[in-house]
């Protein structure tokens, strides 16, 4: 890629990086040694203190490396790159006194001096960062740092590419040429010039125009796209392919040799594989364990509550599909009053001449002013106190805390050909649906968050979700 941009903004992150751990612990030690009153457990001259640090963080700018802080990927991604700073941080540290106690020799002058350090290097990283990120942003508006690129391809996502990519002040790309017809260029952006074919292109544009191709298509004639891809590696332009089943290639990807011959692309349904998979169970059950150990007083509380304001069963049970389109009787706190908790909701407003309600329950399958829930049900469910008692389910293995939407059999036709995928793993408590906007989210909208999650699963994935559910919750909107 003959534009440096990214290459230079990496390094610039590697330098800035290292001045931030420096300066960290050189506050870190002037805290609690120079600046502080009480005396220090071991007296270490400041040249010496630095001096080893100098020589180590070269290592844990490796540690930073191997995380994938460097990585232009991860550029963009900043909650991802924020949990990544913080485990970079603690294994760093955890190097720096390793290498104390192998090689028998006092690093730090006093105990409180490392956690200084740590708090200040994981705030200096983010601040640098941040300021570096904002910095190269201003600097887009002058042209610098810009990357050039040329989309091939009639199809959808070249218009999708070309309208998120048009403004290069905002996002870093100027569209130096499209291969394709003009329908896939709005009339908006008429300055993008628009090419019948590769060859045209690759005449009126000069190479070194041309830092990035993005193909959206691919051609029937091999040697069309053999053109292509030579000319991008003859004047060592980056090449990226886009797939047209592009919901296919987001999960998780891997190149094997088939039968150690043949290179073959592996695409996985879903990220939560292997290990995974592991990581996620003890997780749901160490948590779901304690939660309920921890919830027990709450839980017979919502219960006596129950009983008092509507007398009757206090586990509401509903049968819900999880993975691999398993059937599993979900737990809830009963929020209907009982004598309309076992009757179809249709029925139910029909009786109470609220013929209104049936088309807005049949498009969500949710009403906001349900006048079947009981006073103390639209308590619990303004709070999802309601949901607590499927920490059971996670506990017997049939849900995860984070997943897709758990949602009854006569749900699935809604979410047509994309139900299957969605059963690719265990449906959750809460997800990436449920605190990206409530109930106020169609059956599309859902699937496509579901989709997403499944696709891109990460253990930091799960924890960021369920931080974003305790804040939802507590802004007393609920997490439906």
């Amino acid at each position: 890629m003959k534009s440096n941009a990214s290459l230079i903004y990496s390094l610039i992150l590697v330098v800035g990086d290292f001045l931030a751990l420096v300066a960290a612990f050189v506050f870190a030690y002037a805290i609690r040694g120079t600046l502080s009153t009480v005396p220090v457990a071991h007296p270490i001259p400041a040249t010496t203190y630095v001096s080893i640090f100098l020589t180590l963080l070269p290592f844990w700018i490796l540690i930073f490396a191997l995380l994938g802080l460097y990585n232009s990927s991860i550029q963009e991604k900043r909650f991802n790159e924020l949990g990544r700073l913080l485990i970079g941080s603690f294994v760093g540290l955890l190097f720096v006194i390793s290498y104390g106690y192998a090689v028998n020799k006092t690093i730090f002058p006093a105990r409180l001096v490392p956690v200084y350090g740590f708090v200040l290097a994981f705030l200096f990283l983010v601040i640098f960062r941040n300021l570096a990120r904002a910095v190269r942003a201003y600097l887009y508006k002058y042209d610098i740092g810009i990357t050039n690129i040329l989309i091939i391809g009639n199809t959808k996502i070249a218009t999708e590419l070309v309208r998120a990519l048009s403004d290069s002040k905002i996002s870093g790309y100027r569209i130096v040429g499209i291969v394709g017809n003009k329908s896939h260029t709005p009339e908006r952006f008429p300055h993008i010039p628009v090419f019948d074919s590769f060859g045209e292109a690759a005449k009126k544009l000069r190479t070194n125009d041309i830092h990035s191709i993005v193909q959206t298509e691919l051609y029937a004639a091999q040697d069309t796209n053999n053109e292509m891809l030579e000319f991008a590696q003859t004047h060592h332009i980056a090449y990226r392919f886009v797939p047209g089943n592009s919901e296919l290639f987001v999960g998780n990807i891997a190149v094997e040799l088939f039968r150690s011959q043949i290179p073959v692309i592996a695409v996985h349904q879903t990220a939560l594989i292997g290990w995974g998979r592991i990581i996620k169970r003890v997780f749901d059950l160490l948590v779901s364990v304690i939660a309920l150990v921890i919830l027990s007083p709450l839980l017979i509380l919502i219960s006596l509550l129950i009983l008092v304001f509507d007398p009757g069963p206090i586990i509401f049970q509903q049968k819900r599909i999880t993975r691999f389109d398993n059937r599993f009787k979900a737990y809830k706190f009963r929020t209907m009053k009982r004598k309309y908790s076992n009757r179809g909701p249709i029925v139910v407003f029909k009786e109470l001449g609220r013929e209104d309600l049936i088309k807005a329950y049949q498009g969500a399958q949710k009403l906001t002013d349900d006048p079947r829930i009981s006073l103390i049900g639209r308590f619990l469910r303004r709070f999802s106190l309601d949901e607590l008692p499927q920490l059971i389910n996670v506990v017997k293995g049939d849900i995860s805390l984070v997943g897709p939407r758990a949602v009854v059999p006569a749900e699935l036709k809604y979410y047509a050909s994309k139900s299957p995928m969605l059963l690719s793993i265990k449906t959750g408590i809460t997800g990436l649906a449920q605190v990206s906007g409530r109930s106020n989210l169609d059956y599309y909208e859902r699937a496509k968050l579901d989709l997403y999650y499944i696709q891109n699963w990460s253990f930091w994935l799960d924890l960021t979700i369920l931080v974003k559910t305790i804040r939802v919750i507590f802004r007393r909107g609920g997490v439906r």
